[in-house]
């Protein structure tokens, strides 16, 4: 049965689209199968995997609300061994539509149940908010992996976001965990971003993964050519570190 991992945190701009997509194709380069789920309305893994977003007929949108089943909706092979469900901006207007659904937390497990088994990985890039969709994402999961950027203000919002994950455990998802978290952007030439992965490690009681993210231009410029780092350049630092992340998520299963 396949592991499903939410990749979430509110705050923008701290490398989540980024992790879900690289991860996604690193797992599925050490030929492991993977379905990668777009829950965020920007669109953003969708294309940076090589699919049209706007070009697709069914996305995440007419799955949640029943409009298309798993079959028509999932994009097989974007790349090697990964499939995708992708999403566009329409599915920004699936917080007002699931408001009115019954068990409206638990459309996206109900979902995934008939799909899982077929995965080793299933991964969930979440918008960058505790929305529905989120909500959603971690009723579903089995864990939870959170980029956090190597900035000043990195500890801020993380609290809510555990406070968050601790809510959904008690009364949504029982067996909902933080899989782990994951330093992104990180910049060797500055003292700050060594005293925020220091402070993190000595103020937080979470699994911290040793893999550390580094600022590298591959992995910015790799998006725009609809491509994850390990295809668009495999041999940056982006993609190597992107691969050995890959490799302690599939340790952990294997402990």
């Amino acid at each position: 049965m396949g592991r499903i991992i939410a990749v979430a945190n509110q705050k923008g701009g701290v490398g989540k689209s980024t992790t879900a997509i690289n991860l996604s194709a690193c797992l599925a380069e050490k030929g492991k199968r993977v379905l990668a789920i777009d829950i965020d309305p920007q669109g953003n893994m969708t294309s940076g995997l090589g699919v049209d977003k706007n070009g697709v007929e069914n996305t995440l949108y007419e799955l949640l609300l029943g409009e298309a089943d798993l079959e028509e909706t999932i994009v097989s092979e974007a790349v090697e061994n990964l499939d995708v469900i992708p999403s566009n901006v329409n599915l920004s207007g699936a917080e007002i539509e699931l408001i009115e659904m019954e068990n409206k937390e638990f459309i996206l497990k109900g979902l995934l149940e008939h799909v899982v088994d077929d995965y080793d990985f299933v991964i969930m890039d979440c918008p960058p908010s505790l929305s529905m969709l989120t909500i959603n994402a971690l009723s579903a999961a089995d864990s939870v992996i959170v980029p956090i950027q190597c900035e000043y203000y990195a500890l801020e919002g993380l609290s809510q976001l555990i406070h968050t994950i601790d809510l959904v455990r008690d009364r949504l998802n029982d067996k909902l965990e933080i899989e782990g978290i994951v330093f992104t952007m990180y910049d060797a030439r500055t003292n700050l971003a060594m005293q925020v992965v220091e402070n993190v490690k000595e103020n937080l009681d979470q699994r911290i993964y040793n893999t550390i993210i580094p600022r590298n231009v591959r992995l910015a410029e790799a998006p725009s050519y609809g491509m994850p780092v390990n295809l668009y350049d495999p041999r940056s630092t982006g993609a190597e570190s992107y691969r050995q992340l890959a490799d302690e998520v599939i340790n952990k299963e294997n402990q």
